[in-house]
């Protein structure tokens, strides 16, 4: 049978953009489609006319899927309850018949190995791949009886809701850390307003060993090599995404790492061009990888600044407005002018009293960490179990939910 033979509907958006007002519905464009949820850390936001416009075929609803036909192409999420969403360019809405299907288990079954193939092989595109609307209708499935699909589909969305409960969490820190360093370091709440006299104005290239950017030569890729070689691009809130990437050669590498482009443990690494200070992160491990131009590594000095310090400095919102005002140059792709940016000022307390707050700065850090790692965990063994649990290889017939 056909994709469309246990659907209500499958539509796509409108084929127009829309800007991102800063507030309203969360506007699904491909990037926030996730493998199973959606992504809505940063998620364009419309008012409700432009909502009203752009769900006119279908408004998305629980347990709709969405289904990215762009990069990254082939990424299918599920709608939870309380999400109220605005199609975004170049998605697709898939409403499952529940009569037919389960919508956890289509979910999975779109993602599974046997399903992407089909999809990537049937995306068509000179410039950009995509995948037509037909192909997605007449996308041939095999589903096994509703309950095994409701066992299969709730073994892999209870891994799902885990990771999305420690993403969760991970936010609400990261937002206690930025509002604990802006009460300190720039309101200087505890000291009644005003910096203490024992503070001192300095800028970065006072506090850093090294400020500069990755590669500006970007060596050819080497898809078997195990270096891998970074751009923005594939920066994430907190890491680098290592499924976009390109790789490179040992010999390319070695030149790189001579080149100081290989990013050292605790070095915070910045988007600087296209979105700048979008992403900024410490290196928790050394790794070996590289990184091109388009990333700027900020090498603290510990004798004189704590890594988290400079990196929630970095960090706040504040700081990117300034950044944006007075440290960036072009229009097509604006980029940060590290030369001027180096010498942005700002007010540093002594290491004792840096201590205070970058203990709890670093302790909030190792806490996101380790949720990290937990959900690279997870994922790890939801995507080990997808394709064994749609074929067959895992009974779940005896699973209770």
């Amino acid at each position: 049978m056909k994709l469309l033979d246990i659907c209500e509907a499958i539509v796509d958006c409108p084929h127009s953009t829309a800007k991102d007002e800063g507030s309203g519905y969360p506007l699904i464009r491909t990037p926030n489609v996730g493998k199973g949820r959606l992504k809505l850390s940063g998620v364009h936001r419309v008012p409700e006319n432009v909502y009203n416009q752009r769900n006119e075929r279908a408004v998305p609803q629980e347990d709709d899927l969405i289904l990215a036909r762009e990069a990254p192409i082939g990424n299918v999420a599920i709608i939870r309850q309380g999400q109220q969403v605005c199609l975004g360019q170049r998605t697709v809405l898939i409403r499952p018949n529940k009569e037919y299907v389960d919508p956890d288990f289509l979910v999975y079954y779109l993602l599974s190995p046997e399903l992407q193939h089909k999809l990537l092989s049937s995306a068509n595109g000179a410039t950009v791949s995509h995948l037509n609307m037909s192909s997605i209708r007449s996308l041939e499935v095999q589903v096994p009886d509703i309950e095994i699909q409701k066992k299969i589909g709730a073994i892999l969305a209870r891994i799902d809701d885990k990771i999305e409960l420690n993403t969760a969490i991970n936010e609400n820190l990261e937002q206690q850390a930025l509002a604990l360093f802006r009460q300190f370091f720039m309101d200087f709440a505890p000291y009644g307003g005003v910096a203490p006299s024992n503070w001192t104005e300095v800028s970065l290239d006072d506090v850093c060993t090294r400020i500069t950017d990755g590669s500006h030569y970007s060596p050819a890729d080497e898809p078997d090599s195990p270096y891998p070689m970074y751009s923005v691009k594939d920066m994430e809130t907190y890491g680098f995404n290592p499924s976009s990437c390109k790789h490179i050669s040992e010999e390319d590498f070695r030149k790189m790492q001579k080149s100081d482009c290989v990013p050292l443990l605790n070095d915070i690494l910045v988007a600087k061009d296209g979105s700048y200070l979008k992403e900024i992160f410490i290196c928790s491990d050394e790794k070996d990888e590289a990184i091109l131009s388009s990333i700027a590594i900020f090498r603290p000095d510990s004798n004189i600044i704590m890594p988290e310090i400079l990196l929630y400095l970095l960090k706040q919102p504040s700081v990117r407005k300034d950044v944006g005002d007075n440290y960036v140059s072009g229009s097509a792709l604006p980029r940060i002018v590290l030369k001027d940016f180096k010498k942005y000022r700002f007010m540093l307390p002594p290491m004792d009293e840096q201590m205070k707050i970058g203990a709890l700065l670093h302790a909030i850090r190792m806490q996101i960490k380790a949720n990290i790692d937990e959900i690279h965990c997870l994922s790890s063994t939801r995507d080990a179990l997808l394709p064994k649990l749609m074929n067959g290889e895992i009974d779940v017939s005896k699973v209770k939910i």
